[in-house]
């Protein structure tokens, strides 16, 4: 579930199969005057557009039945819900939802006709969000993404620790200062400080250090745990490895930082 605000409106995003549904229900608020879903369903312009949408992307339309509804539209008596016709043709474009979203969501493709219902300048608006709404889930997704990388080779980097930097015969929790230390080499080459100093600098921040890190971080992150976990297999010493780390983190995020100021600048 995702929220957008649209000339003040909050609007209601979920996904439903892997689609996305916006609330018509929280829509409508914008339109001026007492208006409900069923008077724009009762224009047979509006039906014409369900009736090809479901017959494009729904297998199980019941094209017969609708067609018959339709030709009903525009009659003074004519009136049709959401339940109604998710009954009588199987449509899948609309949804009447209850609990906690509760109320009658579309398809995008469907909710951004109806928005160009309420006034075209609404449309405009609430495409305008919804596409922002969609970059900013690729940005989180790109995030994770590189989160899991990390984790990824923070496996390999432990990996190395535990054959080549623990001996045999010491207890968990003198095992857990060496992981601890060796991520604070990493720690202190790219962010300059360790995992305590950033906690105490950052007292009502929850999480780590690196939760808050950019992408470009995290991409030089994954590449230094396997760097310093091929340092550590050759044997060279921790401070001789921090040096290296530290000038890699320097070199690779200037590189990283110059790539993306020159996408930003086409």
């Amino acid at each position: 579930m995702a929220k957008i605000t649209v000339k003040d409106t909050e609007v209601t995003v979920l996904q439903i199969n892997n689609e996305d549904y916006i609330s018509l229900s929280d829509m409508i608020k914008a339109k001026d005057g007492e208006f409900f879903v069923t008077s724009w369903l009762r224009n047979r312009n509006t039906l014409e557009y369900i009736g090809i949408w479901e017959r494009v992307y729904n297998a199980t339309f019941n094209y017969v039945e609708f067609d018959i509804i339709k030709s009903n539209a525009g009659l003074n008596s004519f009136r049709i819900s959401v339940k109604e016709l998710v009954e009588k043709a199987n449509i899948i474009c609309l949804q009447a939802k209850t609990g906690r979203y509760g109320g009658t969501y579309a398809h995008k493709d469907i909710a951004f006709e109806f928005a160009l219902w309420i006034s075209p300048e609404f449309k405009i608006y609430i495409v305008k969000e919804f596409q922002r709404l969609k970059e900013e889930e690729q940005k989180q997704i790109g995030w994770s993404a590189k989160r899991e990388l990390a984790k990824i080779n923070y496996h390999i980097h432990t990996d190395a620790i535990k054959h080549n930097l623990i001996p045999q015969e010491i207890t968990d929790l003198q095992i857990s200062y060496v992981y601890a230390n060796e991520a604070d080499v990493l720690n202190v080459a790219l962010f300059g400080m360790t995992a305590k100093e950033w906690r105490d600098s950052n007292p009502d921040l929850k999480g780590n250090i690196r939760d808050y890190a950019t992408i470009n971080e995290l991409i030089c992150l994954s590449n230094m745990e396997n760097i310093n976990a091929v340092l550590i297999n050759e044997g060279v010493l921790q401070s001789e490895r921090l040096v290296k780390l530290n000038q890699i983190a320097i070199q690779q995020m200037r590189v990283l930082n110059e790539i993306e100021n020159r996408k930003l600048l086409k």
